[in-house]
């Protein structure tokens, strides 16, 4: 019996570490403009809050992200910048979690800028 419960502790903390690792771990960070088209807060039982900016002409140049409920400033900016051109910072976690968003891509701050995103 007592190698059972030392087998099932040890499946517990490997996976109690993988999520930990899923949930804090970054995979990548970075920085996208463009035309904010949409942001809205969804859900039917769990809201989160959603949107996606327009980086070219094409439909397929859209890019959709999250925003977590404690990011109060970012939640309030992307609000006030609807419709205006906008850099958004973000980072990717390796997994969706359906508490937190639809997306991988959370953002951390945002910024208007100019429609020529050239300058």
């Amino acid at each position: 019996m007592k190698i059972l419960t030392k087998i099932i502790i040890g499946l517990v903390v490997i996976f109690i570490g993988y999520f930990c690792f899923l949930y804090f771990a970054k995979y990548s960070e970075g920085v996208r403009a463009g035309e904010l088209v949409k942001f809205s807060r969804k859900g039917v039982i769990i809201k989160t809050w959603e949107g996606e900016i327009s980086q070219g002409v094409s439909d397929s140049q859209f890019f959709r992200f999250s925003v977590e409920d404690s990011e109060n400033k970012v939640i309030k900016d992307l609000n006030d910048l609807q419709g205006q051109y906008v850099k958004l910072y973000y980072y990717e976690r390796y997994k969706t979690f359906f508490w937190l968003g639809d997306t991988k891509y959370f953002i951390t701050k945002v910024e208007k800028t100019d429609r020529n995103l050239n300058k």
